[in-house]
């Protein structure tokens, strides 16, 4: 389900890809091969290689008792299953060696963590699964809840509009489930449970999440044909699935072992940092965040599902705060007269207007305008007055940029080509595409039809725009250092997710420093 390209079931291999169950994509013959489905082992196979980066050596302390275990990271190495961690296949040792290489980024992805890291290992634990698990955002979204993929995966278990739908993830303008931190973590655990309930191994159901369990399936019944082992280093799967469960396998060595590269993981609290609140009903997220005496940022971080300024009218009507806040909130919201929940503007009709061009104006939809004034159809009259919702804060207002004065860029017109994608439009014109979308107060969910014209603004130059040919043998790490740039940016700048593959040919778009 991460951030790649898409195997074959419905991971699309977005930048990071998705799974899509056997519901979604097997046949009925691949499912009920699944059940039968069962790796055989070769010997030590998946610990052929003993680690070359620090020569290996048990820990040097017992593992914390679970009544003294104050740091998640503890407890997450006290639960690992899936490898005995002191042999190393050659694979996990260069996803490895990338990790040891580049603290920096390993410290912003603890930051990222850290408001949710609790949670997903609470629930990873009722289940009783491999702690490893909890570490699986790391390799799908960096731990960025806004993740997004060319592929449309989302969130930080990087669903696909389709599976995330499978496993109960609404999706709508007000909206997107797969970004909800703690119904996206119920769902892919369910996804999980369901793979590994029909290969009986982690690595083959983590492969699956990746790629599909078709495809896994397929590569299965071909070794058993072969008379080969099956289990997952010896099956012959797509580059990017291959190179999948090795990276997870790299990062919780990494956890398991820090000391032994020079690694600090900055220490999160073994308790619970959030909760979830039944508001009832639907509330601006300004209102919320000031009656729980946080920023409006704080509430987008731990809410990031909501696509708009307010929660859904018609749910989920829930909001993750930080469990110190929650008393006081709920104080709060009891006082609050329900129509102070979201505030409203009076509009007059005037002559030529409807109800689309109106709610484009107030930032909402015809649906919610109609709801809110009890109308039956679409029929409005010159004059008369509409109740419409509308944002009192920060949230209300456009998230990215906002229209550049006059001397400030040059307008353009780009008018909609068959086949154009958001992502397209805003990939040819250098531009990001929540930027491109907030321009013309759209959403990325938005349908593009041909003809409509969008507008952008051209931006004074910083830096200067190059493009760059990818060759053989190129690496966005090596390309990032022949540009003295991050490889984040050259993944930014080109929607790319971490296990997105490289083609000959294919053109990347880099922004460098004027010299």
């Amino acid at each position: 389900m991460l951030l790649v390209a898409s195997c074959s079931s419905t991971p699309d291999k977005a930048a990071e890809t998705t799974p899509t169950p056997p519901s979604v994509k097997a046949s009925k013959a691949e499912k009920a091969q699944a059940q039968n489905w069962r790796p055989q082992r070769k010997k030590q196979a998946h610990a052929a290689h003993k680690p070359d980066l620090v020569a290996p050596r048990k820990a040097s302390k017992q593992d914390p008792a679970p009544e003294e275990i104050t740091d998640v990271w503890d407890r997450i190495r006290s639960g690992f299953q899936i490898s005995d961690y002191e042999t190393l296949h050659a694979d996990t040792q260069q996803h490895l060696r990338w990790f040891i290489d580049h603290p920096a980024y390993v410290d912003r992805v603890v930051e990222r963590a850290r408001p949710y890291l609790y949670h997903i290992v609470e629930e990873v634990t009722k289940r009783g699964m491999p702690l490893e698990v909890a570490l699986l955002p790391v390799v799908e979204s960096g731990f960025k809840p806004h993740a997004y993929s060319p592929s449309h995966a989302a969130g930080l278990w990087q669903f696909i509009p389709g599976t995330g739908k499978v496993y109960g993830l609404d999706q709508n303008w007000w909206y997107d489930g797969r970004r909800d931190v703690v119904q996206s973590t119920r769902a892919a655990l369910d996804y999980l449970e369901k793979l590994h309930n029909d290969f009986g191994d982690w690595q083959l159901a983590l492969a699956a999440y990746n790629c599909g369990e078709g495809t896994v399936g397929r590569a299965i019944k071909r070794n058993q044909v072969a008379g080969k082992p099956t289990d997952f280093w010896s099956l012959d799967l797509p580059r990017e699935t291959s190179a999948y469960v090795p990276k997870l396998m790299a990062v919780s060595h990494m956890v398991k072992f820090p000391e032994r590269y020079d690694i600090s993981l900055s220490p999160v609290d073994n308790k619970a940092y959030i909760g979830v609140v039944d508001i009832g009903s639907q509330i601006d997220l300004a209102v919320a965040a000031e009656m729980a005496q946080i920023s409006e940022d704080e509430l987008h971080q731990l809410n990031p599902a909501f696509n708009r300024w307010a929660t859904a009218p018609h749910g989920p009507h829930q909001l993750v705060l930080p469990l110190d806040k929650i008393e006081g909130f709920k104080l709060a919201l009891a006082e609050l007269p329900a129509n102070k929940r979201v505030q409203w503007a009076r509009h007059k009709i005037r002559r030529g207007e409807s109800l689309s061009v109106i709610a484009t104006n107030y930032n909402t939809t015809v649906a919610v305008v109609k709801q809110a004034n009890n109308l039956r159809n679409n029929q409005i009259r010159a004059g008369h007055h509409l109740l419409i919702p509308v944002a009192s804060g920060e949230s209300g207002r456009l998230a990215a940029v906002a229209e550049p004065a006059q001397g400030e860029g040059q307008k353009q017109v780009y008018t909609v080509q068959s086949g154009d994608t958001w992502w397209d439009i805003a990939r040819q014109h250098g531009l990001d595409v929540q930027t491109l979308a907030d321009w013309n107060q759209k959403t990325a969910q938005d349908t593009l039809q041909p003809g409509q014209q969008l507008v952008l603004w051209s931006q004074p130059e910083q830096r200067k725009s190059v493009s760059y040919t990818i060759k053989n043998g190129d690496s966005l790490w090596a390309i990032s250092r022949k540009f003295n740039v991050s490889v984040a940016q050259v993944r930014e700048w080109n929607g790319l997710s971490d296990r997105a593959m490289l083609q000959p040919g294919q053109n990347l778009r880099l922004y460098l420093e004027e010299t």
